[in-house]
């Protein structure tokens, strides 16, 4: 398929620059995946769609401060840097500014990968400073444009030395003026618990504690996964044929516990509902590497896992866990419009609900609406 066949139209006052307020207040559309009925409807409605027995999976991922600002030590700038004269290599007494996005952490301890801007003024061997504690040394430049940097202290380490000196990574799409501390502080889902997450697992934006123990009073059950996002969720699709398109690998954990909820679910024909798109990856991939579309729900259809999950699910996809979907609404052409596209099963249908929801106004991506896909 192209991925052009994956394109919309989106006016920007459409794409939402804050979450609603409160959170379940935001819209929600209900999509009948065989019945091809939509509804509209507000977040806090999912209540009666929502049945008892029903197992809702969620990522309880964590964002941290994963954006950096630093600058290149001045007696390792080079002449195509800002701040030297070209003509001498002269030093002057400007430092060259970067930005440093840590995307996840390597077996290997205290190496990362990063992105960096601009990444094209980094050599190997440079030394970045974000703090008079904290700084990075260059070690490879990665064909896909990532750097391999080396920090001087363990994983846990930088992300807490990240959580004091950078800024939560909100999307592109949010203009600069509306970041300010509430917004990062919103930029998190109210179950996220295990940090290591670069973006957020936005589905998850519109419960509320409130909305959380109206379900679980109505019989909902709860499990949770980790997938720690990163790479594969957020780079765009560059080929033509979505075929070409290499996603990255995010680590993921799924417990015992957890497991056997999910298992115990599908063996007794109860519908799992995944909280995002980031939930489904999860689920799916954990299935794909035990089972290989051999399972039964008899059976178990996900084991116990940690590590990592690379999984490009587009249509044509067999789905073995995930019955229902809750999710936001995507960037066109994206590997996330991409795997709802597969979740649908009719491409055309799912895009002349988008075409629906920009003529009602709905509110799109990370802080906009919600979709009900069941």
């Amino acid at each position: 398929m192209l991925t052009s066949d994956f394109d919309y139209n989106l006016p920007q006052e459409l794409i939402a620059q804050a979450p609603a307020d409160p959170r379940d207040s935001s819209r929600l559309m209900v999509i009948g995946r065989t019945t091809h009925d939509i509804k509209h409807e507000h977040f806090y409605n999912i209540v009666s769609y929502l049945q008892a027995g029903d197992l809702l999976v969620w990522n309880n991922s964590k964002v941290f401060k994963a954006r950096l600002h630093g600058t290149v030590e001045l007696d390792q700038q080079s002449d195509d840097i800002p701040g030297v004269v070209p003509s001498t290599n002269k030093i002057l007494n400007t430092p060259a500014q970067v930005e440093v996005f840590l995307v996840r952490p390597m077996e290997n301890p205290g190496v990362w990968k990063v992105l960096a801007k601009p990444g094209r003024k980094l050599r190997l061997g440079m030394r970045v400073r974000f703090a008079n504690d904290f700084s990075c040394e260059v070690m490879t430049k990665e064909k896909d444009g990532t750097l391999l940097v080396q920090f001087g202290e363990e994983d846990f380490i930088v992300r807490e030395k990240a959580n004091k000196y950078g800024e939560v990574p909100t999307p592109p799409y949010v203009k600069p003026q509306t970041i300010d501390s509430k917004l990062q502080v919103q930029y998190q889902t109210v179950y996220a618990k295990n940090e290591g997450s670069v973006a957020a697992p936005t589905a998850g934006f519109h419960f509320t504690p409130e909305l959380i123990e109206k379900l679980k009073a109505k019989g909902v059950e709860f499990a949770e996964v980790t997938l720690h996002v990163g790479l594969g969720t957020f780079l765009p699709v560059k080929t033509d044929k979505i075929e070409e398109h290499q996603m990255h690998s995010e680590w993921a954990e799924l417990t015992a516990k957890n497991a056997d909820l999910i298992n115990l679910a599908k063996k007794e024909g109860r519908r799992v509902v995944a909280v995002g798109t980031t939930t489904v990856r999860t689920l799916e991939g954990i299935a794909q590497k035990y089972c290989d579309n051999k399972c039964t729900p008899s059976e178990n259809v996900v084991r116990q896992f940690g590590g990592d999950i690379n999984i490009f699910i587009t249509p044509g996809f067999t789905f073995q866990v995930v019955d229902a979907l809750i999710t936001n609404f995507h960037l066109p052409k994206s590997t996330l419009i991409m795997l709802v596209s597969a979740f649908v099963g009719d491409r055309k249908f799912l895009l002349d609900c988008y075409k629906q929801a920009v003529e009602e106004k709905y509110r799109f991506y990370s802080f906009g609406d919600a979709m009900l896909i069941k």
